[in-house]
Parts: structure tokens; sequence; C-alpha cells
């Protein structure tokens, strides 16, 4: 038998008793646990299918479906670079190309000092505002790589 990190054990359990285990409850369940641990690690999968009744293959499934979820925590700020058309049409991928040079790191990737992870995303719903970027949650529109090197000069100077 496996050792199960108590802790994680604890946040799964916690997760799946505010959201319920119910038949369909397996999106919020993994919403709820990435929530808290930033991240769903592969040692909570046989946890959760366990506690919905459910199979690790289905549980993996659903995991690996959606690009929402993560398997690692990520950096300390996530930037959100979308790459739907509107944004593709006011120069995105000039933005894209100059945040992946700034940072070193690809989408899906985390800077080696753990300070950014890039994700890209498929409309964010700031169309009018385009090129659109979700930092931390925060929706900004109209970037520019000048706007986003003043951001990333903020993370640099923060302890």
């Amino acid at each position: 038998m496996t050792h199960v990190d108590p802790a994680l054990q604890a946040s799964v359990a916690a997760a799946v008793a505010r959201v319920g285990a119910r038949p369909g409850s397996l999106l919020e369940v993994l919403h709820a646990v990435q929530e808290e641990l930033r991240c769903v690690p592969a040692a909570a999968v046989p946890l959760i299918a366990e506690a919905l009744n459910l199979t690790r293959a289905e549980v993996h499934g659903v995991l690996s479906f959606y690009h929402h979820f993560r398997r690692q925590a990520p950096g300390r700020h996530v930037v959100q670079l979308c790459r739907a058309e509107a944004c593709m049409s006011m120069r995105a991928r000039e933005l894209e190309a100059h945040v992946r040079g700034r940072l070193g790191i690809d989408f899906h990737e985390t800077t080696a000092d753990g300070r950014v992870t890039l994700e890209p995303v498929y409309c964010l719903g700031n169309c009018a505002c385009a090129p659109a970027m979700l930092v931390d949650g925060e929706l900004h529109g109209r970037v520019t790589n000048e706007a986003f090197d003043v951001m990333l000069q903020r993370w640099s100077t923060a302890t």
C-alpha cells in the first residue's frame, strides 16, 4: 500500500464535502481541489475517484481533457494571453512573441525562478479591447509590449 499525503487527503476530502459526492460532481470537485492546491496533482486522482465512485481513468480523462486544470502548481503570477480571432487581428501574435521572449518560456511553462506561468486562453470576452490578457485573475485590455514590460518590472521588484 502506498503512502498518501495526509494534507492532500484532507484537501480532497474537504473539496468533496463542500461539493458533494453526487453523480456529475466531478468537474466541481476538480475545480475545488485546484482552487485549494493551485493544481490537481496526480496523487489526488485515485482519492477523487474513490470519493466519487469513479474509475481513475474517468477522473484522468476529464482532468486531461480540460486545459483549465493544472497538474503542477503555477508560478506566483499567471499570465493568460488571449489567442482568439479578435485579439489575433489586433497584434496578439506580436505580443505573444514579446511575452515569450521576455519570460524565456513557452505556453504551459513556468519561469525557472517560479515567478510566472504563461497560459493560452481562447477568448476572455474583452474583444473590443484587444489584445487582452488575464494576469492573476485581473483583465487587461489593449495590452502593448511596453505595458507587459511594466507588469514584469513590478513583479521583479516586488518582494
